[in-house]
């Protein structure tokens, strides 16, 4: 019953370990494909040369509803040989212009297999239930002639988002995750999936174990049971014997009642002792199957097979969740430097792409002009939207924290915060401006740390007066947040997106969050260790 116990919650948590490991792997893909496609498509829009997409360049004839309608599209059933097409439309001047996006970028994202194993893959498949990404078990078939209607694809084009076990479209079971991806006309599902097969394998191997332990424990268990009968029936026996010559009628035997009191003691000790004993394991077993690794457990002796047999499945359940948990981490600071990325990108698009144009603008205006009015009015409307994108490209990705540090960037937000909010907000900067080692990717996570502070403050506290203070120290740097708005009870409160961000930036810099919340006092405390 214990080997039982203990395989089914072990195969329970790795069931659900999988499930989220392949959830963030999905998630992650899916936030490239769509970046991809936007990306393309936010291109194709602002093309200067517009003929470079023109639709005489196609092989294949568009429905005219389609070519009438701008927006992104599934070409597949279109292409005459049925390779995967996805198509952009847009019109300009009465013209329709289509762009096809690469396959091979899509390709790509789909194909890298990190932390899928041996068995994993990565698929898109049509609303036609066809793929329209290469399967990494059947490369030499087009992918839209492979038929794909799974529980999981049905689900996703339900609108679902969800995970499971059930077969694939090769008939094999295996472990899955879901979501639809709905951008313009695009009605695509993406999927994660790994064979059952290689994640029940090590399951397989510790059940083994577990059998032969059980087979252990039995063998044991039958020759302490002849042992104790023997202790046990001896006494009766003799017992027996005097009594059947007392019944013969012989009062004058010479034999005598053979008590022995002592061995019958031992032998219920010894039972006692044992039933606490498995009893004690039982409940410790139950705390593994929890994942509740922190409890106390010593084997009996160093003879105590199942004991030590216990202590190293929590060793190896230990070993486990550690690397579960760098994972998840590593996962989250890809995710977070991928965000961070985009934002520096864009950020960098607006300053260095639209402002110079802008500005540009400007000056055609001030030069060509003439009507006084007219050019004081597209000039306050220039002045206006220059602004607006220097604040937007501030926002994205503040260049004070590269030029000048978190602290500089931090003094500025703040600045611009008291300008707009009309709240009392100070902060004060304790960095060492000259000597700091605060990395880059620390800076950053600051920055947003009190970004996401300050934000939920204004939305939610109510407060009058936010105090912030950063210093930065010879082995660590802390950040402390004060308010003293409505505050929110840490116990029943459902955290947002906001604290959740907060907490997993934290994570991913290896630091510690400390929270405190009541009416009038609400105070974050955050150390980040300095990354030597």
């Amino acid at each position: 019953m214990l080997s039982i116990t203990f395989y089914n919650e072990f195969s329970k948590v790795l069931d659900d370990r999988i499930l989220l490991q392949l959830n963030s792997v999905k998630t992650l893909k899916q936030i490239q494909v769509e970046d991809l496609i936007n990306s393309e498509w936010n291109s194709f829009l602002n093309e200067n040369n517009r003929d470079t997409s023109a639709l005489d360049a196609l092989n294949f004839n568009l429905p005219a509803h389609v070519l009438n309608t701008p927006g992104i599209y599934d070409f597949t059933k279109y292409e005459p040989y049925g390779n995967t097409t996805i198509g952009l439309v847009s019109s300009y001047e009465g013209i329709s212009k289509v762009k096809i996006i690469d396959y091979n970028k899509i390709k790509n994202i789909l194909l890298e297999r990190a932390g899928m194993g041996s068995s994993g893959e990565s698929y898109l498949v049509g609303s036609d239930f066809y793929m329209r990404s290469q399967s990494r078990f059947i490369p030499q078939k087009t992918p839209s002639t492979i038929e794909t209607k799974t529980k999981g694809v049905v689900d996703a084009f339900s609108g679902k988002i969800g995970r499971g076990v059930f077969k694939d479209y090769r008939g094999i079971e295996v472990y899955s995750v879901y979501s639809p991806i709905n951008i313009s006309y695009l009605k695509l599902a993406i999927l994660s999936e790994i064979d059952k097969s290689e994640v029940k394998a090590p399951l397989e191997q510790l059940r083994s174990k577990l059998l032969g332990l059980t087979v252990l424990i039995m063998v044991i268990a039958i020759i302490l049971s002849l042992f104790l009968t023997r202790i046990i029936t001896n006494p009766i026996a003799n017992m027996r014997k005097s009594l059947k010559i007392m019944a013969g009628g012989d009062y004058n035997q010479s034999k005598q009642f053979v008590k022995n009191p002592s061995e019958v003691k031992d032998m219920f000790e010894a039972l006692d002792h044992l039933k606490k004993s498995l009893q004690g394991a039982v409940i410790y077993s139950k705390e593994l199957g929890k994942m509740n690794l922190n409890s106390h457990y010593v084997p009996k002796s160093e003879h105590d097979v199942l004991g030590k047999s216990l202590i190293k499945m929590r060793d190896k359940l230990i070993e486990f969740r550690n690397k579960e948990n760098k994972n998840s981490i590593n996962t989250k600071r890809q995710l977070v430097e991928g965000l961070e990325n985009e934002r520096r990108r864009l950020s960098r698009e607006l300053h260095d792409g639209i402002g110079p144009l802008l500005t540009s603008l400007k000056f055609y205006i001030e030069n060509h002009i003439e009507d006084k009015n007219q050019k004081l009015e597209m000039i306050r409307i220039l002045d206006g939207t220059i602004s607006e994108i220097r604040l937007m490209s501030n926002a994205l990705m503040p260049s004070t924290i590269d030029d000048f540090g978190v602290g500089i960037a931090l003094t500025n937000f703040v600045n611009t915060i008291k300008k707009t909010s009309g709240i009392s907000i100070e902060f004060e900067d304790l960095t060492q401006e000259d000597i700091s080692k605060i990395t880059k990717n620390q800076a950053i996570n600051i920055f947003r740390i009190a970004q996401e502070l300050v934000n939920n403050a204004l939305k939610h506290s109510n407060a009058n007066n936010i105090r912030i203070s950063l210093s930065e120290f010879d082995e660590f740097i802390s950040l402390f947040y004060f308010d003293d708005g409505i505050g929110f009870d840490l116990k029943n409160v459902k955290l947002g997106s906001g604290i959740t961000n907060i907490k997993e930036r934290v994570d991913i810099c290896n630091g510690q969050i400390q929270m405190q919340s009541e009416t009038g006092n609400t105070t974050f405390e955050i150390e980040l260790p300095i990354e030597l």
